[in-house]
């Protein structure tokens, strides 16, 4: 929280939300660096990460943040000057110090305990690596204690009135050699911040430093846009300058000392006319050109001259191309920007905005619902105005209603990111060597999907790391490669979002689980299950196949943990597994806990609501399409083939079995794992986007229901997970099946 009353709460805010951005990008850097992409821009973009957090906390006095930047930085900053290769020894303790940086920043804005003994010990692991290669730690932190104090040149010697030989022989000797003066290039710099420029933590102090570093260098503020004190905004930025500098580097090495302001400020860099100093020198000593043929030989200056300095004898016009305005500056290449604001810009607003905005927009669902009934109800017809009008409320209402899903809807990055590091600490932690490769980062879930599945993915990859993946030892003798991999995929299917969790490990010892179950109890010694059902108990409370209890497995918590919160989700969790190849977890999860598009059902004189993305086909029974497997077991024939059917009024406890399926009508569902049923019902009421309302922990969690929502006639209507329904309709039906794991998992 933020305190209203501080200006730079609010900054110091938005600070830390930029480190997050910072962070990302670091990852994103250094994981491109493990998959061998070592081109230059890989790493600036990791330098400029850190360096920018390092600046920021200089703003805001977080000095343990800064000593630890500072020092990563260094040794960045050998890599990028091409001193240091990053070999996987050094990338390993760049991660390490990554995840650190991101403990420090998480620290540091909480005002939490600093890890000071991890900081002292990577702080060390930096100084050996820069040891190693010849670079001082402690030289790298007196030449940043330089104060910058620009280099004004000027050309009054006042040198008295005898002639004094020691003080003439202090001037330096003058040069006439043509070749000598012309590696020296003078540059004329406007240099204007924006707003922007401040609150992202950068100091124009560092950037007029690297200049004045890169030759001599003549500085003026400019203040002609500081307005009265009863007028100026501390938050807005009034101050430029203008740099004149006399320089050996090349204009592109100029522009890079601005590429951390990059998009934030006005910057216009190009090179004096090449007889500006002599007519500098001529009128500081009074004596002004006078010859006319000069004067007519070259046209008068266009440019603004500098603050407090008379353009006298006209000069040279530049050449077209030596002036070029940027905004943001790249290395080599001078791009002429767009004249507006940065291409991207982003709006930062509180989350309690975009609930309620959520919220109110799940009202206007409801209301619409409600205005479509009663129109409907009143017998009015379709082709009249107020049935048209209506028809353009509901296109608005969904436009509205996506549009804000979408502000909701963020990318698993981060999350996908966040599980780099329990791979890298949990194969520290057993000794492994496992590699995560990550797809599908930029798939969009709901923001409150992605923060209540952080735990979920932290088990399964702990679980993947300890359990799925064989020692080095073992998986040589198997012929793999002694780097193990855990693959993190996400993907949209079928309306839902879809997370894979794959090792190619060993697979699941399905009789060695068999046995562990038996001997806990957890279920009768002659129980009778498939592969399906043995996967399966993994996910029962108190089981577990780890020997030794550690710190990472062995006391029976963790997957039935990671089950119960991906269904408090709305969410389906499936095993798959082949002896010697891997074993794969896939999480099923709605793309939002708001709206969905629903199929408005009766059964049983009850109203229910189906998600309309596991409806593919409706048909209408006759008794000869129904045949028995075995009693309380039917299937129907669907074109081809047979589909299981189930009565849903009989599942859910509504009615008895129906003997005659003459004119049912029958729902043909289709999940993500392929798998078909058909659900018969009474009659289909309507096809429409229903709002979500989460079942309170206070109410029973009954198999087979997901939600309920409020219908347009106020009714209230329960929102069915049908692959629950299926899973428990399959256990009681099929002998074999319910009476073993039904009683274990509740």
């Amino acid at each position: 929280m933020t305190d209203s009353n501080d200006p730079m709460a609010e900054i110091r805010a938005s600070f830390f939300i930029e480190c997050e951005e910072l962070l990302e990008a670091l990852q994103d850097g250094l994981e491109a660096l493990d998959d061998g992409a070592g081109d230059p821009e890989t790493i600036n973009v990791v330098f400029r990460a850190v360096h920018s957090i390092k600046g920021g906390a200089g703003a805001f006095g977080l000095e343990a943040l800064v000593r630890f930047a500072h020092r990563f930085e260094t040794v960045l900053d050998e890599i990028r000057a091409g001193r240091m290769v990053a070999d996987a020894d050094a990338l390993k303790l760049f991660f390490q110090c990554s995840d650190h940086l991101s403990d420090l920043v998480r620290t540091s804005r909480d005002a939490g305990t600093l890890p000071e003994d991890e900081t002292a010990k990577l702080l060390s692991q930096l100084d050996e690596l820069l040891g190693e290669h010849g670079a001082l730690p402690d030289e790298e932190e007196v030449e940043e204690e330089i104060d910058f104090q620009p280099a004004v040149l000027s050309f009054d010697l006042d040198l008295g009135d005898g002639d004094d030989e020691e003080t003439i022989n202090l001037l330096p000797p003058l040069s006439f050699d043509e070749e000598e003066s012309s590696s020296h290039s003078k540059y004329e710099i406007t240099f204007k911040p924006e707003n922007e420029l401040y609150e992202t933590g950068n100091e124009p102090f560092q950037i007029l430093r690297a200049l004045n570093e890169m030759g001599e260098c003549k500085v003026t503020c400019k203040t002609d846009q500081v307005p009265d004190l009863a007028s100026l905004a501390p938050e807005n930025a009034y101050l430029s300058w203008f740099i004149e500098l006399s320089t050996e580097v090349e204009e592109a090495e100029i522009a890079a000392a601005f590429e951390f302001v990059e998009g934030l400020c006005i910057l216009d860099i190009k090179k004096a006319p090449e007889n500006k100093a002599e007519e500098e020198d001529i009128a500081e000593t009074g004596a002004v050109a006078s010859n006319p043929t000069d004067e007519l030989a070259a046209p008068a200056l266009t440019e603004t001259p500098a603050p407090e300095e008379v353009p006298l004898a006209a000069a040279p016009q530049p050449e077209p191309d030596t002036a070029k305005e940027v905004i943001a500056p790249k290395k080599a290449e001078q791009k002429t920007p767009p004249p507006a604001a940065p291409a991207k810009s982003v709006v930062r607003v509180d989350l309690d905005r975009i609930e309620r905005l959520v919220n109110l927009v799940g009202e206007l669902v409801i209301n619409q619902a409600m205005l479509s009934q009663s129109l409907e109800s009143s017998g009015l017809s379709p082709h009249s105005d107020a049935m048209n009008g209506l028809e353009e409320f509901q296109r608005l209402t969904r436009d509205i209603q996506d549009s804000v899903m979408m502000i909701r809807a963020q990318p698993v990055k981060s999350l996908f990111q966040r599980m780099s590091r329990i791979v890298r600490e949990s194969s520290a932690a057993v000794e492994k060597d496992v590699r995560l490769v990550t797809n599908g980062e930029g798939t969009e879930v709901d923001k409150t999907v992605i923060e209540r599945l952080a735990d979920p993915l932290t088990h399964m990859i702990r679980n993947a790391v300890d359990h799925g993946l064989e020692t080095t030892e073992a998986r040589l003798a198997a012929g793999k490669p002694a780097q193990g991999q855990v693959k993190l995929t996400a993907a949209h299917r079928s309306g839902r979002v879809v997370i894979e969790v794959a090792d190619d490990g060993a697979g699941i010892n399905r009789p060695k689980v068999l046995q562990i179950a038996i001997d806990k109890g957890l279920i009768p010694k002659d129980a009778s299950l498939s592969e399906s059902e043995i996967d399966n108990l993994l996910f029962l409370p108190g089981f577990s196949t780890a020997a030794v209890v550690s710190d990472l497995s062995g006391r029976g918590v963790g997957m039935d943990v990671v089950r119960t919160a991906i269904q408090a989700l709305g969410g389906r969790i499936t095993i798959s597994s082949t002896p010697g190849s891997g074993t794969t977890f896939s999480i099923s999860l709605p793309l939002t806990l708001a709206v969905l598009d629903g199929m408005v059902v009766q059964v049983a004189d009850e109203t229910l609501v189906l998600p309309l993305n596991v409806v593919i086909e409706t048909l209408t029974l006759s008794n000869d399409d129904v045949e028995m497997v075995r009693p309380g077991a039917n299937v129907v024939r669907v074109r081809s083939g047979f589909v299981p059917l189930f009565d849903l009024g009989e599942e859910l406890g509504y009615r008895g079995p129906i003997n005659d399926y003459e004119g049912s009508v029958v729902l043909l569902i289709a999940h993500e794992d392929e798998s078909r049923a058909a659900l018969v019902i009474d009659s289909i009421q309507d096809q429409r986007q229903v709002v979500i309302k989460g079942l309170d922990d206070s109410f029973y969690r009954a198999p087979g229901i997901a939600a309920a929502t409020i219908l347009g006639d106020g009714q209230i209507a329960l929102i069915l997970d049908t692959s629950d329904i299926i899973t428990n309709a399959i256990g009681s039906n099929i002998p074999g099946h319910g009476s073993t794991l039904s009683g274990a998992t509740t």
